[in-house]
């Protein structure tokens, strides 16, 4: 009888039956708050009957047309739409599978349109599993562990997560900008940089948010020294952090934009955009592939934009975000085991610690396993997962929000007296 990885180890005991928004329904017919979303995925809740019906409607014209032989309208329309959406000037879209291939996808491209080998990534980052992209993770040596060589030419700068130095921000900040130029003085010099890549809000790596003074100060190198800038907006993008994308709130101009997760509420879908100019470079046949640009996941993602649009998704995230955060840093501040409460939008991360600092594993996971029990899905991130994560879909309501917060003050309390 065949079975699962042994290694496919589950956050919750949950098996589900169905969802509808915000909601999971296991095959005992229990609901079940959920504020995972798919790892950030179902950005339009589980099931919104409008993503369904673009669904269903295209499974009864066309599954599958391989976009290098044919061409499908649901694929020509997302290009469309997503124009309206796309940061000025990024023109020109390759679409894929996952977060890891879109990685995979603009690394190609900034080494073979720059001609350099090297690439800046930051602490804390996550772009993937895949050898390259793994090899450009930091956010835990799980991901990039065991099977080493990995790829060479990645240079690893900080990231001004002030709560880990114990720092304040401006401090933080520049640390990291002043070691970033270290770096090139002392590792990489900056023409032999294809690109920086780097997440407006650290995802893996503890729902850690950049700053203005970080990312100007990068655009900055980019542009004195001809390094291309990829913002890693899988996590971040499609109204998440309360703007369409994560980097609209630090008024920064990005050569690259890695798109995937909430692209299409759960059909997979990825993608990367930039200039027409800057694709243009790439080499020949080195885009493609037989999945990507699936016609039910391009039909879903029109949905999906459509609803986001429709509902007022973004602005919603915004409200509901900072109920999230100002809700969560009340508890924290009301229970010494959370060092850090931090966040943008709809994604919100409780940090746990010891007395001392250090960082506090055992409690977290016991809170996230408690909050199961109750009827609240979590997750946890950071290096040493100690890090609690809110990622509630969209939709959700006020309502919601305070049911979730009500379960998780009651967690907090419950797990620190113990």
């Amino acid at each position: 009888m065949a079975q699962l990885s042994p290694l496919l180890k589950q956050a919750t005991p949950v098996v589900v039956d169905h969802g509808e928004g915000t909601y999971l329904f296991d095959s005992e017919g229990r609901r079940h708050l959920d504020f995972t979303a798919g790892i950030g995925v179902t950005s339009t809740g589980h099931c919104h009957p409008k993503v369904v019906a673009a669904a269903q409607e295209q499974i009864g014209k066309l599954i599958h047309g391989q976009y290098t032989t044919v061409m499908h309208k649901p694929l020509l329309e997302l290009t469309e739409r997503l124009g309206g959406v796309l940061p000025s000037g990024l023109d020109s879209l390759f679409f894929a599978n996952s977060g890891s291939e879109a990685v995979e996808a603009a690394l190609r491209l900034t080494r073979q349109a720059t001609a350099r080998p090297n690439v800046i990534v930051f602490q804390g980052g996550f772009h993937g599993r895949t050898v390259a992209a793994a090899s450009m993770t930091t956010s835990g040596t799980r991901f990039s562990a065991g099977f080493s060589p990995l790829m060479s030419g990645v240079h690893v700068a900080p990231f001004p997560y002030a709560y880990h130095y114990g720092w304040d921000e401006k401090t933080a900040t520049k640390f990291a900008l002043r070691e970033l130029d270290y770096l090139f003085a002392t590792v990489t010099a900056p023409n032999e940089v294809a690109a920086f890549f780097v997440e407006p809000v650290l995802g893996e790596g503890g729902y850690v948010p950049a700053n203005t003074e970080f990312l100007a100060g990068l655009r900055e190198r980019a542009d004195k020294h001809g390094i291309l800038l990829v913002l890693d907006e899988v996590q971040t993008g499609f109204g998440r952090t309360g703007k369409f994308w994560g980097h609209d709130h630090f008024d920064v101009r990005p050569d690259v934009v890695l798109i995937a997760k909430g692209l299409a509420s759960g059909f997979p879908l990825s993608g990367i955009a930039a200039s027409q100019e800057l694709m243009s470079k790439a080499w020949p046949g080195s885009q493609g592939g037989t999945y990507g640009g699936n016609a039910v996941s391009c039909a879903a993602a029109c949905a999906t934009l459509d609803v986001i649009k429709e509902e007022g998704l973004v602005a919603n995230a915004a409200e509901r975000g900072t109920q999230l955060l100002d809700g969560a840093r009340l508890i924290g501040d009301k229970n010494a085991a959370i060092g850090d409460v931090r966040g943008l939008g709809l994604l919100v991360g409780s940090e746990f610690t010891t007395a001392d600092g250090e960082p506090d594993t055992v409690t977290a996971q016991a809170a996230q396993k408690a909050a199961a029990e109750r009827g609240l899905l979590l997750l946890t991130c950071g290096a040493y997962m100690n890090v609690v994560r809110m990622i509630p879909p969209l939709v959700v309501t006020a309502e919601q929000i305070d049911e979730a917060l009500g379960i998780w003050a009651e967690v907090v309390d419950t797990v620190t007296k113990n």
